[in-house]
């Protein structure tokens, strides 16, 4: 992804319970996809990876590109309530961009090897943490279509136990969210837009056919990174 540096450091007010420096605000530039918008149908129509991709991402990094700068005005001037209400659009926006990178990811054409079992020792992670695969896929969906609202169902290591987890996050919440030794290998967007142009309200439906276009090979990759 495409930084440019904005500013120098600056500290943040200390009655705010910040203790590091900014070393340079960033903004964020959308990820090109590797695969064309059609690549991964007939699971994912390419008028939904368009839309989802162009739209729906650019619009959290456009957003949280101008909360980053809010932020930095906010703390130039010593504005304390600007900063505390900067909080939630900053987590919103910036998780939007975080997890979207990571689910582009984790989708690629069946052609190149999309929904191919995992091998290597995610391969025996999985059938160790969870029986099998197939009782893994059933578990993700089950809790995907459970899940009220709009999130995310997540595949995770929790690297310090070197342990499998499954879980799931409200809105654009980062799997870090529910621990900080946890580390993203797997993670299906079931908001609305991810798939309500190809399947309408029929969440089930759509998580039965994402996993023809899972790539797994880079969950793996990560896993052995994590978990050497």
């Amino acid at each position: 992804m495409a930084l440019r540096t904005l500013v120098s450091k600056r500290t943040l007010a200390a009655g705010l319970g910040f203790r590091q420096q900014l070393r340079g605000l960033q903004t964020f530039s959308l990820p090109d996809l590797p695969y064309d918008y059609g690549a991964l149908e007939p699971p994912i129509s390419g008028d939904i990876m368009q839309l989802h991709h162009q739209k729906h991402h650019q619009t959290y990094i456009t957003n949280y590109n101008k909360a980053l700068q809010q932020l930095d005005d906010a703390i130039s001037k010593g504005d304390a309530p600007t900063v505390a209400k900067l909080h939630s659009a900053i987590k919103f926006n910036g998780g939007g961009h975080i997890n979207h990178s990571i689910f582009w990811k984790n989708l690629t054409p069946v052609r190149e090897g999309g929904g191919e079992p995992p091998k290597g020792s995610l391969g025996w992670a999985i059938d160790t943490n969870f029986g099998s695969l197939d009782a893994l896929v059933k578990r993700m969906s089950a809790e995907g279509a459970a899940l009220q609202g709009s999130g995310w169902v997540w595949l995770g290591v929790d690297k310090e136990l070197k342990r499998l987890v499954v879980e799931t996050t409200a809105n654009q919440d980062p799997l870090v969210s529910k621990g900080a030794n946890l580390v993203p290998l797997l993670g299906i967007d079931v908001w609305e837009h991810a798939y309500y142009l190809q399947y309408k309200n029929v969440r089930p439906d759509y998580l039965k056919n994402i996993w023809k276009i899972i790539n797994w090979k880079y969950a793996n990759d990560v896993y052995e990174k994590e978990c050497p």
